[in-house]
């Protein structure tokens, strides 16, 4: 059986303690080391007394390790290999693992344009560059510490902008889906970055604790509960819910549009942040209901080893848990493919969630940020009077509209980060676009500086 082994400072570490890793079926495929608080604390210690590489051997590293990423064997596994395996454990059809895992590469090879995107134009990253006085774009730490997420492995493209900057970087994998974070950090050390430079940490959730109090700062990602439990750090940066929308107002034709809503949907398998998970309609909602529901219907539930699925796949009891959750949740809504059908049973223990489409009464915020991972979208009408309210704390809005006034109030509202044009799908993503404000922002400051 596969072991994954932390990647310490002193190179790979294997403890007694392990996590056995099981694919969807609950068949075991890898053991995981689970590094204690102690360990972690002393690599995050190593870190930190370690001197970034220079900015030019960085960049060529990054460089290099993108092209590694898709092409080598690394740590046993090719990259279609390792494609099976993370899609195996995650439940993300194996189609869209590829995708997702090819995003990194992208994502990595793109470092250099997403932070030239995110760096003040008056600011030099170096100070050696300034006469005269002026601006220096200075870290705010030297470690940074990343709790990934095992949702799909496009997670892991962005950490590296930190590698970039000249952190340190350690990071704690999710269980779910270890094999993204063990192969991209493999990568990168063999590309030029040194054992101090960037650390694979599995642990539990004491180690976990450890690294965020052991790094200067921090990002993890999770669900409502993770964003209540740190709201109050400004060390640690948070990737909640997405919760994204599509507005269609009433000098739009919805009908030439219906492509792009279905693609927000249920790209990605539907269980990304960026999935629209809600639709408002200025007019007659329940007809793009119920077109939206005739194309969601047609995706048929498979083996995620298809090449033509596209809907996740998890334990028969747990999508069950999902649906029976779907169904309280939904009570007072009309459903179109509602929760007694979400779940394929494949026969192997295993169940494709089929997608869900509600009509609601009223665009109550309770219905519209109920976001699952599947293709689950509530859809609504909304009016003037409504005014943004439904639309608040939406990673993403796309406004399919003429209204200049309606996206000038969206650009405006502080709860929503990111508000596309009617031909963008609530998914698309760019080096030069942040997702939710650029990592960038985060991690970096202005300095003042002058020399005589």
């Amino acid at each position: 059986m596969t072991v994954l082994d932390a990647l310490g400072p002193g190179g790979e570490y294997r403890t007694r303690k392990r996590e056995l890793i099981t694919d969807v079926s609950g068949s075991p495929v890898a053991e995981m080391t689970v590094v204690p608080p102690l360990y972690v604390a002393r690599t995050v210690n190593a870190l930190r007394k370690t001197r970034p590489l220079p900015a030019a051997e960085r960049g060529a590293a990054l460089a290099r390790a993108a092209t590694m990423f898709l092409s080598d064997e690394i740590a046993g596994l090719d990259f279609e290999g390792y494609v099976d395996m993370a899609s195996r454990v995650s439940g993300l059809p194996i189609a869209v693992t590829r995708a997702g895992a090819r995003s990194v590469a992208d994502q990595v090879a793109a470092v250099d344009q997403s932070l030239r995107a995110a760096q003040p134009r008056g600011a030099e990253r170096d100070h050696r560059a300034i006469y005269g006085g002026g601006a220096v774009w200075a870290r705010r730490g030297e470690v940074f510490a990343v709790h990934a997420s095992g949702n799909a492995p496009g997670v892991h493209g962005l950490w590296p902008q930190a590698l970039a900057l000249g952190y340190r970087v350690a990071v704690r994998p999710s269980r779910r889906e270890p094999f993204t974070g063990q192969r991209l950090i493999t990568a990168l050390r063999e590309s030029g970055f040194r054992a101090e430079d960037v650390c694979y940490l599995p642990t539990d959730y004491a180690g976990a604790d450890a690294i965020i109090r052991a790094a200067d700062l921090a990002m993890v990602y999770g669900g409502q509960d993770v964003v209540d439990k740190f709201a109050l750090d400004p060390s640690v940066w948070v990737n909640g819910p997405g919760r994204a929308k599509i507005l269609v107002t009433a000098d739009q034709d919805w009908r030439e549009h219906l492509e792009m809503i279905v693609e927000s949907i249920c790209t990605f398998g539907g269980t990304a942040c960026v999935n629209a998970t809600a639709v408002l309609v200025e007019g007659d909602a329940a007809a793009v209901a119920d077109a939206i529901a005739e194309r969601l219907s047609t995706l048929a539930p498979l083996s995620i080893s298809d090449e033509a699925a596209v809907l996740p796949v998890m334990s028969t009891a747990a999508a069950r848990s999902i649906a029976e959750f779907l169904g309280v949740r939904a009570a007072g809504t009309t459903a179109l493919l509602g929760a007694d059908q979400v779940v394929a049973d494949l026969g192997d223990g295993t169940a494709a969630l089929r997608p869900a489409v509600h009509l609601l009464p009223r665009p109550d915020a309770v219905w519209l940020n109920t976001e699952l991972a599947f293709p689950c979208v509530w859809v609504s009408t909304w009016a003037r009077d409504n005014g943004l309210e439904p639309l608040r704390r939406s990673l993403v809005v796309t406004a399919i509209t003429e209204d200049q006034q309606l996206v000038a109030d969206l650009v405006d509202e502080p709860s929503i980060p990111n508000v596309y044009g009617g031909r963008f799908p609530t998914w698309f993503s760019a080096p030069h676009i942040p997702h939710d404000g650029f990592l960038a922002d985060f991690l970096m400051r202005n300095k003042g500086f002058i020399r005589g």
